[in-house]
């Protein structure tokens, strides 16, 4: 069987160094190791809460253009829009149509975003469904994830299971793709909370195309504690823990054994460090994305989506046809 892998980055916001230890450069090293890899910009996703529309125009295309600066070869990957597709909206309303409330009602996120609001978007409260979609199209067999994402998974799983069970055996039911630990960097200012795109504070996240001298300030003003001792403890020491993080996946290096290499030494030579690092690993991706003009991009998101949608069109046929639809290429 063919190893499927499919992810996708909101554009909501500028990029964060979060977004690339976390996700982005997984997707990079997995293009190597699967047979077909879908990297999508999901726009759909971005539109579940209220938005600028020239933003959101900006945002997917930045967005692609990082993959691309970040190593995303078209090549050996498709990259592609998601609202290119719209087999992703189709099949959505599809899988709504099996989901049930009470399931969605207990999804984390939409508790976190819409929990304390009067009044919701039902993109924001089906947004899972969306998402299993965008999974299922592709017949993926791996979804990298984040601990943030891993009940849309399950429902994913839950949903094709469910289609396949109910009316015919259409769907591979995907499987997750769990990041190392420490791949979940934390937010500069908040390091329980974590670093997020959405965060109204900019001196909480570091974005791939920040300044030299703005990841220097962001860093070194970074939250630690009143102790001096490095050690990595993500519950006692946060903050400090968060910068070991960092440092490990820019380096390569365990948390421990930095903090007791940097033992001793105080927060400000962990911060420099910390600076250096996050600098000379951003360098080349803010020079690829400098060479890149949106007319060579948008090529790459048109071509994209022709192949995505090729593979598209053959599930949802199926799944339609499978629940009863009369499609247009059937005779």
């Amino acid at each position: 069987m063919q190893k499927v892998v499919f992810s996708g980055v909101q554009p909501s916001g500028m990029l964060t160094l979060g977004n690339y230890l976390g996700a982005i450069r997984q997707f990079v090293a997995l293009q190597d190791e699967v047979d077909q890899a879908y990297y999508c910009v999901v726009d759909l996703h971005a539109t579940t809460v209220r938005h600028d529309p020239q933003r959101l125009r900006d945002y997917t295309l930045m967005v692609s253009k990082l993959y691309l600066a970040s190593g995303i070869d078209p090549k050996r990957a498709t990259i592609f829009v998601q609202s290119h597709v719209p087999e992703h909206a189709e099949l959505a309303w599809l899988l709504q149509c099996i989901a049930r409330t009470g399931e969605l009602s207990r999804m984390t996120q939409f508790k976190e975003k819409g929990g304390d609001q009067e009044t919701v978007s039902v993109g924001l409260f089906t947004y899972p469904v969306l998402m299993a979609a965008d999974i299922l199209l592709y017949q993926t067999t791996h979804v990298p994830v984040g601990e943030d994402q891993k009940q849309h998974l399950e429902l994913t799983r839950d949903l094709a299971e469910r289609f396949n069970r109910d009316y015919e055996d259409v769907f591979r039911v995907p499987e997750a793709i769990i990041p190392d630990v420490g791949a979940r960097i934390m937010s500069l200012d908040e390091p329980t909370k974590k670093m997020s795109k959405s965060n109204p504070s900019e001196m909480g996240r570091i974005h791939l195309l920040d300044s030299e001298a703005l990841i220097e300030k962001k860093v070194m003003r970074a939250v630690t504690d009143s102790e001096n001792e490095i050690r990595y403890d993500p519950i006692k020491k946060p903050g400090v823990s968060n910068l070991l993080a960092i440092l490990s996946l820019v380096r390569g290096i365990s948390p421990e054994a930095l903090a007791d290499t940097f033992s001793g030494k105080g927060y400000g030579a962990l911060k420099r460090a910390v600076v250096e690092a996050v600098i000379d690993v951003l360098r080349p991706i803010q020079e690829r994305y400098a060479g890149l003009s949106d007319e060579e991009t948008i090529k790459i998101l048109r071509e994209g989506a022709e192949r995505a949608q090729t593979v598209a069109a053959i599930t949802y046929r199926k799944a339609a046809q499978a629940f009863g639809y009369i499609c247009r290429e059937s005779s």
